[in-house]
């Protein structure tokens, strides 16, 4: 039984992290969309845990880091290598590409989080839908895709009641995981290896923190009796993931029944009485691809969708995340009659880029460990500097960029904030900074600094005499899907000075 047509801004396929970050991205913005899962609830299942310091940054400017923080753990990003958790104080600890709270305390006002994907999920859905501009349905499937130079035609179908719905939308964004139906409809390949690694995995429940008593990390690797496995918490109340390497034709998954299991998780935590609870055995292949393109026309793929990569480096969700805002944004922009369509361009021209490094790292065997140097470029990028404001303790310099562009000016560049009124179509909010935050940004008394709402700076001015044709200019850069000026002072006074 067909029903309606339906004419919708977006359609979001998947409701993953990727998928509810680029609604929700959306909705902040005022633009609404159609959101579609196949299942008829939310994973139940742990998944990843790892929330990075950028991912954790945007949630905080949402409002939603303590609620997210409450459902997670309390570790330090290290992984602990020893022969057993019961000897832990006789292990090693290594970096896997995080900062620690010291660390993280100089380059953000937030820090990565231990939170699994269950939990993290049903946060983000609450948000999105007290937003109140987001259709959500849940047990609906894709039928068709069809991609026209006029847009997106879809035809969804409820699991439950076999009912069809035909959609048309503007665009289409495809976040429907590894196994993408978007991605197939559009005739797009992925391309990288499929089984680098097979992994039996077991979900269960244990005190082990009290074996673990004050060494509190976010993976531990242990290598007992020959038998090299991996623990990883996985929320509150001893919730632990379990991962062992298996070769099949040797083995086969069904080989590890709970009896077996519980024995290894034994052996591995070095507690001969330990009384695992089971709750769930699974098993998958490491996978580390890459699609042919982000984009066909009106459609886009975002994490999954688009990029595969292993568990090593904890990766995957963060960067599906960073898909899911990017792509939202700028969605909204060209929506909203704030950019030309040219900004779309801008996604996959971004975040390609991130995507083939996090994909070659996760395929490296040593790819989870690497030093925070190595790996915090990728993940914050080149947005502006957090600064902690001078008179407001709490407040950082990344907590004052809005949805259209954020002008910051030093103290004595009124000039720049009269400028920025009425310079459309995107809106500008000026920001006047003291003097210790804007020299600390690089901006002189008399100068600004543009930045997007990600934070990616536009232009950066040390003085100038035509402040409003040079913001105008930046302004056309920007919304034009053109480069930023990556906060290069004379690059920008080149250009728009």
């Amino acid at each position: 039984m067909s029903e309606r047509t339906d004419v919708l801004p977006v359609l979001i396929v998947g409701a993953g992290p990727a998928g509810l970050t680029a609604a929700i991205a959306l909705a902040r913005h005022g633009v609404g969309s159609l959101l579609v899962e196949r299942r008829p609830a939310l994973s139940g299942l742990p998944r990843a845990t790892v929330i990075s310091t950028r991912s954790m940054e945007l949630f905080r400017s949402w409002g939603l880091e303590d609620e997210i923080r409450a459902s997670g753990l309390d570790v330090e990003w290290r992984m602990w290598i020893g022969e057993t958790l019961a000897r832990v104080s006789t292990g090693s600890t290594l970096e896997v590409g995080l900062p620690t709270r010291q660390q993280s305390a100089l380059v953000s006002p937030t820090v990565p989080a231990c939170v699994s994907q269950d939990h993290l999920e049903p946060i983000l859905l609450r948000h999105l839908r007290s937003l109140a501009v987001t259709e959500v349905r849940l047990g609906t499937a894709v039928d068709s895709v069809a991609n026209g130079p006029d847009g997106i035609r879809a035809v969804l179908r409820d699991i439950a009641t076999g009912r069809t719905r035909t959609v048309e939308a503007r665009y289409l964004i495809g976040s429907d995981g590894a196994h993408s139906t978007v991605r197939s409809a559009l005739g797009i390949p992925m391309r990288g290896p499929e089984r680098l690694r097979d992994v039996v995995t077991a979900l269960f429940r244990a005190p082990l923190w009290d074996v673990l008593g004050a060494r509190r990390y976010g993976i531990y690797a242990v290598n007992h009796a020959g038998v090299e496995a991996s623990f990883l918490p996985a929320g509150p109340g001893d919730r632990w993931l379990f991962g062992l390497q298996y070769e099949p034709g040797r083995h086969e998954l069904a080989e590890f029944t709970e009896e077996r299991l519980t024995s290894l998780i034994r052996l591995g935590s070095g507690v001969a009485a330990l009384q695992p609870r089971i709750e769930r055995i699974g098993g998958f292949s490491f996978a580390a691809q890459l699609a042919d393109r982000f984009r066909d026309g009106a459609a886009f793929l975002i994490g999954d969708a688009a990029h595969r990569v292993t568990p090593r480096g904890g990766t995957g969700m963060n960067t599906a995340i960073h898909d899911g805002y990017d792509l939202g944004w700028k969605l909204a922009w060209v929506l909203r009659g704030w950019a030309r369509p040219e900004l779309l361009d801008s996604y996959e021209a971004e975040r390609r880029p991130v995507a083939e490094h996090n994909v070659t790292r996760s395929a490296d065997p040593h790819g989870s460990l690497r030093r925070v140097e190595q790996e915090l470029h990728a993940d914050i990028g080149g947005r502006i500097e957090h600064i902690w404001l001078h008179d407001h303790d709490e407040v950082s310099t990344l907590d004052l960029l809005g949805p259209g562009l954020t002008l910051f000016t030093g103290p004595a560049s009124g000039r720049w904030a009269t400028a920025a009124i009425g310079t459309g179509p995107v809106p500008v909010d000026a920001r006047s900074l003291d003097g210790l935050t804007a020299r600390a940004l690089g901006i002189p008394r008399d100068g600004a600094l543009l930045a997007r709402p990600d934070g990616m700076p536009v232009a950066l001015w040390s003085h100038d005499h035509d402040v409003r044709t040079s913001l105008r200019c930046a302004i056309e850069t920007v919304v034009s899907g053109g480069p930023s000026d990556r906060g290069d002072p004379a690059r920008a006074h080149a250009q728009h000075g």
